[in-house]
Order: structure tokens, then sequence, then C-alpha cells
């Protein structure tokens, strides 16, 4: 019956011509700072140098902090700063407990953290804990042949000559060590996978351990002592890297294994680990890689990031992995082309909107380091439209560093570093500064940067663009002061749609807050598009917020209006009561 439900709710939202705007919503259960809070994503190696050797780091970062400051973002996420051999750019963790030499100290990570307060800025960083570096101290001991006490903290099969069931195929590294075993690992073959138990263990299978195993109970304390650690030191949350992958299964394979492992013993993980914050730091906010927001906002975590999921590629994403064969495997709906299908990411995303009111945030990032940045062959208008939906669309926006000034995806021929395959490396390029040497980023010579800033003598800059009121960094400031100063916009309001259908443009949905209702109509096509849709709310008029002209005609007799749209455009609009 709920399944037939949820459908039912799905084909009326899509149909989207008619719906109630009611004005009703529920703040979730969060810190009072992250109400209504937007995110800045900061990757540490590449943001600002400030010594000099070619890499970022925190104090460059703590040197920039007025800039993030002046963009009207509420806190900041950093990638990993912890010691690691990067392998995977820093996510392979060596020793949870300190910072990576060539960023600074952990002094510099508490003067990051305080700096940032004393300007109102908030700081979460990224907790992974689903696997450690193959070097951190913990796997060194479990590899030993003696039994000792992180023995179990891994992964491990009874022997190398018999492989695990088929559907583990792939997820296991024989002949490492010592140790007569394979070890399982959760992404690249040097990040073995922590323990925390298996849901239904398979009796035949006597190195699936339960999840209640003394030993698993140990690894998860020692993990807990992670998170009080830097939260003592002045954090205000993380974001949990494949936070659901930690918890195993014998019925899964795939990515389900890694990404939708739906079993109770993750969720009472993340639910212990609120409980912890709530109790001990009940400031502390917490943010999923998830993906599946009707499970990662089940009383776990504050918000899920939701774009692991082809809806999310339907959006904006122009990546070298959708072509298969020479073939397509569909358009972005952002694209001047005008070949989108909306209906293909609301399919995905009203469900789980509707799941999820009133229980915590839905995150729809506005790029980041795993993704081909936004600016994958893109004008500033194209961006601008797309900020606009990101700025307008209910829960928490995550804005990547440089994407505010329309950083480039850059050449998916360079080479890769540190794990950063095509087309990652093309979107963790050095952050474009101003003219100078190396755009800004750093005074080391070209060939030392951890990777080549952009060529192109055209490429955008924060200094450039601070001095013209019209520039992609000035209005993306201006739609995120909006987006604060609007009522229906807030986070937690109220997001209904009301035009869309497929292969269709434009995009029109309607947010409200009690009597304050706000309407997004969005055309990223390159051609005029018309569309007619009703507005059950009483109003005077309408006044535009922000965006460009257009045509707009309503009818209050048949609770109807009518707009025509200019290619490639955008309309805030409030209706005034």
């Amino acid at each position: 019956m709920k399944n037939i439900f949820t459908l039912l709710l799905l084909l009326f939202a899509i149909s989207a011509n008619g719906e109630k705007i009611t004005g009703e919503y529920k703040i979730p259960d969060v810190p009072d700072w992250a109400k209504n809070a937007v995110f800045y994503q900061i990757y540490p190696q590449t943001f600002s140098d400030s010594d000099g050797d070619g890499i970022g780091d925190l104090n460059g970062i703590i040197n920039k902090l007025d800039y993030v400051k002046s963009l009207g973002v509420d806190a900041i996420w950093l990638n990993p700063f912890f010691d690691s051999p990067f392998n995977d750019a820093g996510y392979d963790i060596r020793d949870y407990y300190k910072v990576a030499p060539r960023y600074g100290t952990n002094d510099d990570a508490k003067r990051l953290f305080d700096e940032a307060h004393k300007r109102g800025l908030k700081v979460i960083f990224d907790y992974v804990i689903s696997y450690t570096a193959i070097d951190h101290p913990w796997f060194k001991e479990s590899c030993k042949e003696e039994k000792n006490k992180y023995s179990n903290y891994y992964i491990w099969t009874e022997t190398n000559w018999i492989d695990p069931p088929k559907e583990f195929a792939g997820s296991f590294i024989k002949g490492y060590a010592r140790r007569n075993g394979q070890f399982m690992r959760n992404f690249f073959w040097s990040q073995p996978a922590l323990n925390f138990g298996f849901s239904n263990p398979d009796p035949n299978e006597k190195w699936q351990l339960p999840t209640d195993h003394p030993d698993v109970k140990a690894m998860k304390e020692d993990l807990k002592d992670v998170l009080r650690f830097w939260m003592k030191m002045g954090a205000d949350g993380f974001r949990a890297d494949m936070a659901g992958a930690l918890t195993k299964t014998s019925h899964t394979n795939g990515n389900e294994q890694f990404f939708n492992t739906r079993e109770n013993a993750t969720k009472l993980f993340w639910r212990e680990i609120r409980a912890l914050l709530e109790k001990e730091y009940p400031h502390g906010f917490m943010v999923a890689e998830w993906s599946y927001p009707t499970d990662a906002l089940d009383k776990c975590f504050h918000v899920d990031f939701f774009h692991w999921f082809n809806g999310y590629n339907d959006l904006f994403q122009k990546e070298s992995w959708r072509i298969l064969n020479g073939v397509s495997q569909g358009h972005s709906y952002f694209d001047v082309e005008g070949k989108g299908n909306i209906t293909n990411f609301l399919k995905s995303y009203m469900g789980e909107y509707e799941n999820t009111k009133g229980k915590g945030y839905i995150s729809i990032p506005l790029g980041n380091h795993d993704n081909a940045r936004l600016g994958n062959k893109r004008s500033d208008k194209d961006l601008e439209i797309i900020y606009a939906f990101g700025f307008t669309m209910p829960g928490v926006p995550f804005l990547y560093y440089g994407n505010e000034i329309g950083m480039k995806q850059l050449p998916t021929t360079w080479p890769q570093v540190e794990g950063a395959y095509q087309p990652r490396n093309g979107a963790r390029t050095p952050m474009q500064w101003n003219n100078t040497k190396n755009l800004g980023f750093s005074t080391a010579d070209a060939s030392k940067l951890y990777l080549p800033v952009d060529p192109a003598s055209d490429a955008p800059n924060v200094e450039s663009q601070e001095k013209d009121e019209n520039s992609l960094l000035n209005k993306t400031r201006k739609l995120i002061k909006l987006r604060k100063s609007e009522p229906a916009l807030a986070d937690y309001a109220e997001f209904v749609p009301l035009y869309a259908k497929e292969n269709t443009y434009p995009f029109v949905y309607a947010r409200a807050a009690g009597d304050d209702v706000v309407l997004v109509m969005l055309n990223p096509r390159g051609e005029k598009a018309d569309a007619t849709f009703q507005v059950d709310v009483k109003y005077k008029k309408t006044k535009l917020l922000a965006g460009d002209k257009f045509d707009i005609k309503s009818n209050k007799k048949e609770k109807s209006i009518t707009i025509s749209m200019p290619g490639q455009s955008y309309a805030i609009v409030r209706l005034v009561k």
C-alpha cells in the first residue's frame, strides 16, 4: 500500500499542473545554526598555497576566510586533511588524529576552526570510516599472523586459497600479507574495509562476524573517539564518506554492496553517532554521502547528498562516463541544446522528498570533487541558471569551490594525480584568485603545482569578477542573499512542482512558507518557451526578484498563470498578497 501511495504522489507531482500550494512546512530537528544553511566545499590541496610548495594548505584557507564569508555562506565542508599516503587524494587515511604535514599541523587546524568561528562560519570535516589506508597502524596489526586486538578490525577471509562467495567477486584482495586470508576493499585496492560486521552472516563463512561481535564493537568505539577528538578541537560536524557502506550483507552485489546497504545495523550505528553528538556536542551537524535520503534521514543524518543516481546526471552532468561505445547516455536538462528531460530527475527526487519532509534535508550539490565541473563546456549564463535552480530548491545547498566564478573542466588528457582519474583530475585544479603567477594560487614553480592551473588567457578569476557587478561571482552572491532573505526559499520551505513535462521546457515550481510564495521559472534551452499552469493562491500582483524579463499573464478566475520566456532565461518571482 505504501509503495502504491508513493507512486501516486510521484505521478501527481510529475504531471505538475495544479498541485495545491499550502505553505505548510516542518523544520527538521537540526542544530539552530544549520536550519537554513548554505555550505561552501573546499578541496584543501588546491584552494590556496600559503608556503609556496605548490600544494594548498590550512593556512592558505585561513587567509581566504574573509572571501568565503563574503559569498554569504554559513559553513565550510573540508575534504580530508589527515595524514595519508595519498593513493586516493587523502581519502585513504593513515592517522585519524594527525593533520597531513603538507597541510600544516593540528594547531593549524584548531586555528582554522577558531578563525572561521570569529567570522560566523562553521566547519565540518570528512569522516571517512568505511575504510582506512593500507598502511594504517590498525591494518598493519591486522595483517599479522598472530591474533591481536586489531585482527578483526578489518574483514578477512579464513584462507587465501578459497575465494569468498560470488556476490563478493572483485571485492577481496589476496596474497597481500603474512596472514593467510583475503581482505575486503571498499573502493581502491589500497583501502581495506573496516569491519562493521554482517547483518546476516553466513554460518558457513566463519569470517563473517555479526554486528554485535566484541571486536566489531571495539572498533566502533575507537571511531567514536576519533569524532570526539575533532569535535573537541572545534569542528562543527562532519560529512560521512560512503555512509551506507558500513554493515555488509551476503545478499547484495555491485554498487548496492557499497551504497545501498539498507540494513538496520548501519542505521543503528549512525543513530548512535547522532545520539553522541546530541549529548556531547549538540551543535554538531551530520551530512551523509548515501544518496538514499529515505534511509539516511531516518533518525540518522541531518542531510543526505542526493547525487549518485541517474537523475542527477540528467540535471547538469556532462561527463565522460556518460558515453558508452561512443553513444551519449542522455542529455542534461540545463544544456542550451534543450534536449533534456526534467521528469527523469523528478521521478527519483519527489518520492525521496515526500518521504523525508520534516525529517532532514536533501542536498543537490552544485558540483563536487567527484564529478566534472558544472562549467564543463558551459557559459556563465548556463551556470547562472543552474545556480538559480540550486539556490531555490529545498534542502541544503553545497557550492563547490571555484564554481562561483565559473571555473572550467580542464582537459581529461592530463595525467591523474593521487587517484584522481578522469574526469576528477580536471575538476580539482587550483582556485583562480587573480591574473598573477599560477592565477594567484601559489608562488611555486608551475612544475611543482599539485595540478596545473587553467592555461586559458581568459581563465576566470576572483579579482577580475569582484570588479564587475554583473559577473557570475556577484550574481552567485545575489542568489545566495536572495535565498536567505525570502522565507519561501528557506531550506525547509514547501516545494511544489507546477509545470514539469517530459522533454519540455520550462520547468516551474513554487516554494512556500506560510503566506509567502515564490515561483521559480527556468528555461535553460536556447529557444523561447511557453507554459500555462495553475496557481491556487490568492495574490494581487507578481514581483520579479531575480532573473530575466519575461511575459506573464494571470487569470485569477481560472487560477492560472501563462508565461512566455526568452531562450536561456530564468525568473524568480514573488506573489505579492
